[in-house]
């Protein structure tokens, strides 16, 4: 609840000499005399209207604070929020190679790209986001959604070898290209994941970028894997053993590419390093959102008005009926 014009408040300061004056004034009506002894007057209780002369004073009191908030105009308000966003449209692009089985992630790259990249769809509510996944071949995992349960399902259903293996970055990021060239969002960026060297496809990863520029898409290339070394799971006669293999990413077209349409190229050495990226990445690209709020106020004065009319006559017809002879 508002007052409209609340400086009336000030008028109940008026209610402190009032009531100091009564009690004085009540104070001051009841003579004294002395008398050798007050037993003969014990016997004589004091009936109801002893009690009850001060409700007149109490019902004017009550009658002058509701008169007061109801010339201070309360008002109730009920507020409307209109809130429109300007979504982005984003296209994951993910390697899904057999070297994103590296174990210089934990638990290995292929899992820790999918948990960030889902904590990063998790918070983009307003946006569409499709996924497009890559190895020796392309395909689309999901294209451009809303829904972002059945996107973060299909993207928990990636596993290394759904496709042929090897690095197609170039038919990876033309493919993403593909999703959002027809988009009509103003803007739109493709998040492109690899951690290996293009050795595939018949798109080369520059003519790919050339395409995304043409069409106003923004990359982010991401290069994942550690400096140097990184443990590799590889099959042998006696199951599975580990082996240390040189970490190869073609950074200088993965950075020429970021370049070419206007975005960035990071490197995720560790779970930690790919996760600052991710998030460095949402705060980069931020909806748009308008919000207008309305307003409604109802005036709320008639019911103080009414109880303060109320006191009034509760006052007079008291003052009228029992207490007619009180003072």
């Amino acid at each position: 609840m508002e007052f409209a014009n609340p400086e009336y408040f000030y008028l109940l300061i008026l209610l402190i000499p009032l009531i100091a004056w009564y009690i004085l004034k009540d104070k001051n009506a009841h003579a004294s005399i002395q008398v050798s002894t007050s037993k003969s007057f014990h016997s004589s209780a004091k009936t109801y209207k002893y009690y009850l002369r001060h409700a007149l004073f109490v019902f004017r009191v009550l009658a002058i604070v509701f008169l007061v908030l109801a010339i201070a105009r309360p008002q109730s308000s009920n507020s409307r929020r209109d809130v429109t966003t300007e979504g982005i449209d984003i296209v994951m692009s993910l390697d899904i190679s057999s070297s994103m089985l590296a174990r210089d992630f934990e638990p290995d790259r292929l899992e820790a790209a999918k948990e960030v990249a889902v904590n990063f769809i998790t918070g983009r509510e307003d946006d569409k986001i499709g996924l497009v996944i890559f190895s020796g071949e392309s395909f689309t995992q999901c294209p451009l959604t809303t829904d972002h349960a059945v996107l973060i399902n299909l993207f928990n259903d990636i596993q290394s070898g759904m496709i042929e293996d090897g690095t197609a970055i170039g038919l990876g990021l033309a493919n993403a290209v593909n999703r959002l060239k027809d988009s009509k969002s103003k803007s739109k960026v493709v998040i492109l994941l690899t951690d290996g060297v293009n050795n595939q496809g018949e798109i080369a990863p520059i003519t790919a970028a050339e395409l995304a520029k043409t069409f106003g898409i923004r990359v982010y290339t991401i290069g994942i894997g550690t400096m140097g070394m990184a443990p590799y799971p590889i099959q042998t006669a006696f199951g599975i053993s580990m082996r240390n293999m040189p970490v190869k990413i073609d950074e200088e077209v993965l950075q020429q590419i970021a370049d070419m349409t206007g975005g960035q190229y990071f490197r995720a050495t560790d779970n930690n390093k790919l996760k600052a990226i991710y998030e460095q990445i949402d705060k980069l690209e931020k909806s748009k959102i308008e919000v207008k709020q309305y307003i409604t106020k109802s005036e709320e004065y008639l019911i103080f008005a009414l109880l303060a009319a109320l006191f009034l006559l509760l006052e007079i017809a008291l003052r009228n009926s029992i207490l007619r002879n009180i003072p």
